[in-house]
This record gives C-alpha cells, structure tokens and sequence, in this order.
C-alpha cells in the first residue's frame, strides 16, 4: 500500500486543488486500484469536493457525515483515541469511511473517504498534551504519531494507494499525517516565500539546517529515527500556477531555477530523502487552472468529466473554454503519470 502526503507548510500553494484532482484522475485512469482519501485538514475542503463541491452542497453532506451515529471523519476517529492515546481501542475502520460516489456521481466508484473535521483545532492542544506526557516504559510521542498508522493497519488489504491532504501547519495533527505517508508531494508557486516554505519544509520534517543541537534533539526527523520509523521520501515538488507568472521562462524563473539549484544540493548532500535521483525527475510544471478551476472544483467535478461551453456557478453563467479544459487535463495527467 502507498501512502503519498501532499503538503507544503506555506498555504494557498494550490495543494488541496491539486490533490483532489490528482486523486480523481488516478481512480479515474486505474479503475481496479482501490483508493483511500484522508483529509487530516479542519478545513476539510477536499472532503467539501470530492463530496460535491459548492453547487452540490459539499459542506452540507459533510455537515450529514458528521452528525451520524458514528462521525465518520478524522476527528471522529481522533475522538475515539483520545481516551486511549496510548493503546488501540477496539474499533472498526471502515466505520469511518464514506464513499464519496454515494454522494457526487462525478467522483470515480473506487475512491473512499476519511473525511476532514474542524474538530482537529479543538483537539490539536489535548493530543499534543498526550504526546508529551512522561510515562514510564511508554513513549508517548511515538503511540500518538502513530494513531493513522494504527487506523491504516486495520485496512491494509483493503486498499491499494492512500493520499492524504495535510494542513499547511506543523501542528501535531499534520506530524501524524506526514509520518504516516510514504511518499510526499510538495506543491510551489513561483515566488520567494515558496522557496523559503521549501526550505523549511526540509528543515522541519528532516531536520536540516536548524539553528542549534537543542532543536536536532527534539525534531521532528530525530524522534522518528530513534523510534525505528521511516520518514517519508520527497517524491515530487508540483511548480504550480505558473501561467499566473506569465509561465517559466518569465522573470519568475529566476526564482524557480533557485528552487531547482536548492534541490539539486539536498541531492547531493541527502540523497536519501528523495525518490529520485535527478531534479528533473522529481519536478512537474502546472498551469494556471483559472476560470476552468474554479468551476471544477465549486462543482466538485474532475477536469476529465468537467463539460465545456456556459455552466452555472452560485446562478451565475460562467463560460469554460474546452482548449483550456484540455490544458487542464494534461497538466494533471502529467502529474498523476509520476505517480
């Protein structure tokens, strides 16, 4: 089973977007693979897609799947740890997945979801209390990294690829969606504060380049590896929205040739932390998606399924151009073939 985690922990990198139509696009091109979806975001906006979108009441079916007997959602499941942080209660897993077909036909049969909760805020101060408590014969830390990694173990034959969508925050809740992933993804855009969040993207999950021995000691990547774990590799860094710089060879491609002599350091000088060997193996450009985005993803729909011509958004009329629709489609197809 593959675990890839999309995170970069700058926001409004487009990486939710791009997630849920990576996703849709995978399911969709492998229809006998078998699909999980974990949203560990209290925004919960890729559950609010891939459950309809704006125009077919996402928020609302999510608003369903939260108030059942069961909350079906990472908080719901986090609910059920936090009396047990420390040892696996009894439960079952697949109680807390929905499929997000039952509710937006547009979304490929074989995806499932562990939806996204605003519980998560709520929960985040109990659970990093619990993760730091000094127990005797017990480490803590590592028996609350791994709540995903125990929900995962119960349905391990169940699926084939996992993707999680993380928050843009290091918070304990994103810590244990990114030591559950195998594989990350790591979108950008082409400004200064990208290349920055990359930087501590590597610092923070890898511990590289920290001011002092005092933070190495408690980093992330240090507490890991004493656990025995193994950190995720980075199998992909997404230059997205380039269009909206006025595509790679603007000026702005001074700031993503700086990104690129950035990563091909860290390759060699960290070989290990990557899937591939060469930059150019472990880049992908996206395109601006523009007014076809917006539409796909109010409507909850995946650029392949997305119709061209006047589609109604919130009653407004809005006009999607099939060249650009196109263009969209081979961006994520370029995308979802280095998975």
């Amino acid at each position: 089973m593959e675990i890839y985690g999309f995170w970069n922990n700058k926001g409004g990198t487009g990486k939710t977007s791009l997630s849920f139509q990576s996703i849709a696009t995978y399911a969709h091109a492998n229809p006998e693979q078998r699909v999980l979806v974990i949203d560990v975001c209290p925004q919960a906006n890729l559950s609010e897609m891939l459950l309809g979108g704006l125009v077919n009441d996402g928020s609302g079916k999510l608003l369903e799947i939260q108030g059942g007997l069961i909350r079906a959602t990472v908080g719901g499941y986090f609910q059920l740890r936090l009396p047990s942080p420390y040892a696996v209660p009894s439960f079952t897993a697949q109680d807390f997945i929905t499929k997000p077909s039952a509710y937006n036909n547009a979304i490929p049969a074989n995806v499932s979801l562990l939806a996204g909760d605003p519980l998560l805020e709520l929960q985040s101060n109990a659970i990093s209390t619990l993760a730091n408590t000094q127990i005797p014969g017990t480490n803590a830390w590592v028996a609350v990294i791994d709540w995903l990694a125990d929900f995962l173990s119960q349905v391990q034959d169940d699926y084939d690829m996992v993707f999680i969508d993380a928050n843009p925050s290091f918070s304990i809740y994103t810590q244990i969606a990114l030591s559950t992933a195998s594989r990350l993804i790591l979108p950008v855009m082409a400004d200064d504060s990208s290349r920055r969040a990359i930087q501590n993207a590597f610092s923070l999950i890898y511990g590289l380049k920290l001011p002092s021995d005092i933070y190495q000691r408690y980093a992330f990547a240090t507490r890991l590896r004493e656990a025995g774990r193994e950190l995720p590799k980075v199998h992909l860094i997404v230059k997205n929205r380039l269009t909206q710089y006025m595509g790679p060879s603007s000026a702005y491609a001074g700031v993503l040739r700086s990104i690129d002599r950035d990563v091909d350091a860290l390759l060699a000088t960290n070989p290990d932390i990557f899937t591939f060997s060469a930059a150019a193996d472990g880049m992908v450009n996206i395109r601006d998606f523009q007014t076809t985005g917006v539409v796909a993803f109010a409507r909850g729909c995946p650029f392949y399924a997305l119709r061209s011509g006047r589609l109604e958004v919130e009653g407004q009329r809005i006009q999607v151009n099939e060249d650009y629709r196109i263009n969209c489609v081979n961006a994520i197809n370029d995308l979802v073939a280095k998975l």
